[in-house]
């Protein structure tokens, strides 16, 4: 069955603006749209994801063999924030989307779906 990765953005200057009860709501809908989902055999996985506050971007100048950076911090700044991600498996990219419109972020930010390309060990 095809599997979708089901992005959840949300508004940067919001991050870590929730009051805990803001928050308490939230991670409710969350684990609502977790017990559906799970139940309908829909999810494949999915994470959240800390702030970007706390991610290190890694550059290699000059290809494989280049010099290796790090830089603390997200590689750019941007208006929305990736927060996390379900991997959806579903019948096609509609059924993808109907699932999508349910997660929370859809309400409060955007989700973007993609599909996942599967490499197959066969060759």
């Amino acid at each position: 069955m095809p599997k979708y990765a089901a992005l959840i953005y949300s508004a940067a200057e919001e991050e870590g603006q929730s009051t805990p009860e803001q928050w308490a709501q939230i991670m409710a809908e969350y684990n609502d749209f977790q017990a559906k989902a799970g139940a309908a055999g829909v999810i494949a996985g999915g994470e959240a994801l800390h702030p970007t506050s706390t991610a290190t971007t890694v550059h290699v100048d000059g290809g494989k063999d280049g010099k290796v950076s790090h830089t603390d911090g997200p590689f750019a700044e941007t208006k929305e924030v990736l927060g996390g991600f379900y991997l959806l498996e579903c019948g096609d990219l509609d059924e993808a989307l109907n699932w999508a419109a349910q997660i929370p972020g859809a309400w409060y930010g955007r989700i973007e779906v993609r599909p996942v390309v599967e490499f197959s060990q066969e060759g």
